[in-house]
């Protein structure tokens, strides 16, 4: 049987579920395809599905090293309040509230705030659920080479 590798075309349903949040399902709907190692599917992901046969159903329980990575203090930064407001259309920025950033090499990254005062906000650049175990249930319907 083939097993999943890099740069292979995966067709599958799966399920992405955070202690009792389920963040997607696509078992009642179309399945999914994409191409392992194109970023399209967060990396460690991707990595959980290699070896993986046409076929197989499984769940995996991720730690968050193996999931969305461990929560990064170092990935907490201040920032002038006032220069954030000229990055967000909306009004008024609150705490919870997610800015994009444009890179200079075209990639977005996003920050949570976390804290605001008259003059500083502080964005969390972590991803949402680093730090936290998640559920990755997967049925692979196909693999193209």
């Amino acid at each position: 049987m083939t097993e999943i590798g890099l740069h292979d075309k995966v067709t599958l349903h799966y399920r992405l579920a955070c202690g009792d949040a389920e963040l997607v399902n696509t078992f009642a709907d179309q399945p999914e395809t994409f191409e392992l190692g194109r970023g399209q599917m967060e990396a460690r992901l991707e990595y959980a599905l290699k070896g993986m046969t046409e076929g197989t159903h499984t769940t995996l329980h991720l730690t968050p090293a193996l999931a969305f990575g461990e929560h990064d203090p170092d990935r907490i930064q201040a920032f002038p309040r006032a220069e954030l407001n000229d990055l967000t259309s909306d009004a008024e920025i609150g705490i919870g509230h997610m800015i994009e950033f444009q890179l200079p090499n075209g990639q977005t990254l996003h920050g949570t705030v976390l804290a605001l005062d008259a003059t500083t906000a502080s964005l969390d650049f972590n991803h949402p659920l680093a730090g936290r175990p998640v559920e990755f249930e997967v049925h692979i319907l196909s693999i193209e080479k």
